[in-house]
């Protein structure tokens, strides 16, 4: 059995899926629609940069949404489409590109509401007042308490759980500093405030939330061909209104990504193949379960490449 997952922001570059695009009309199609249903050319901008303006979040979102979807339209003309996982999975924004992919959401609406995600999330929190720090060779539970000891009244939570030595806290600034500070003392490897423009999924990004809820709720949600295994729930969804609420409480709630992929290990899933950009998802799966076999599908090549492994 095999998952097929999504990454999320960070794994952004300048010229991604431009070979997809030139080797399949297909994935081709896939840009020229997003480009139709944003009103701009944001085509442009994914293949010639700049890298600062495309890692704006409102650019990216969408932007790593169609290069997943380009690659998965690049498999379906080689004959391996969705049909050849038996779960998806997404991690935070790649959580639309999972639903896009497994016919939950169509392209011209994911791109749309990743626009206004993107929006919304960055209005949230005034640029300077957040931030968000990775702790790494902590456990979960351990950072979550650095993150409880650390908020002193202002919001510090942990945000993404990403694999067994590497958890994210987000929440103010100062909060943030703090638990960088106490995570050291409590045996971090490394404890590093990222490179991001707002403070995602904690308390902060309420606002966003709000907004958030109310794109959706205009939006039609299908059933998926295969069932989502959801950040904030670490299980599979299939109900429409059940994805609807979890895409809402996904914007303040923690991305459970390490038990995703054990929930994922526990129902017999063997292989996990990474669709888009970069491969920071593979390289979390080794580090949670080393028995899963990953690929990563991001050119030419590559769809190739797993088109042959899946019709032998």
């Amino acid at each position: 059995m095999r998952a097929f997952t999504f990454p999320g922001q960070g794994a952004q570059a300048v010229g991604m899926g431009r070979g997809l695009a030139d080797a399949y009309p297909a994935a081709a199609a896939v840009f020229d629609e997003v480009d139709e249903a944003l009103g701009e050319a944001l085509s442009a901008l994914i293949w010639d940069g700049p890298i600062e303006e495309l890692t704006l979040t409102a650019n990216a979102q969408p932007a790593l949404m169609a290069t997943s979807i380009a690659a998965l339209r690049a498999l379906e003309a080689e004959g391996a489409g969705i049909e050849a996982a038996s779960f998806v999975a997404g991690h935070s924004l790649g959580e639309y590109s999972a639903l896009c992919a497994a016919g939950a959401l169509n392209l011209a609406d994911t791109a749309r509401l990743l626009r206004t995600r993107g929006e919304a999330m960055q209005a949230a929190a005034p640029v300077g007042v957040g931030a968000m720090a990775a702790l790494l060779g902590l456990d979960f539970e351990t950072a979550r308490a650095v993150a409880e000891e650390a908020a002193q009244g202002e919001v510090c939570q942990a945000a993404n759980d990403n694999d067994p030595g590497q958890v994210v806290v987000s929440g103010h600034k100062a909060a943030v500093e703090r638990a960088i500070a106490i995570a050291k003392g409590r045996g971090a490897r490394r404890a590093l405030l990222l490179p991001v423009s707002a403070p995602f999924h904690c308390a902060l990004m309420q606002p966003a939330a709000e907004v958030m809820a109310e794109a959706l709720a205009e939006v039609e949600i299908a059933a998926p061909k295969v069932p989502l295994v959801a950040n904030v729930r670490a299980e599979a969804v299939s109900d429409p209104d059940e994805i609807r609420r979890l895409l809402v409480a996904q914007v303040t709630g923690p991305v459970r990504w390490r038990e995703s992929v054990l929930w994922l290990a526990a129902r017999g899933v063997t292989e996990l193949v990474e669709i888009g950009a970069g491969k920071a998802l593979s390289g979390m799966a080794r580090r949670i379960d080393r028995a899963l076999a990953t690929s990563v599908v991001n050119t030419a090549e590559d769809v190739k490449t797993l088109a042959r492994a899946l019709a032998g």
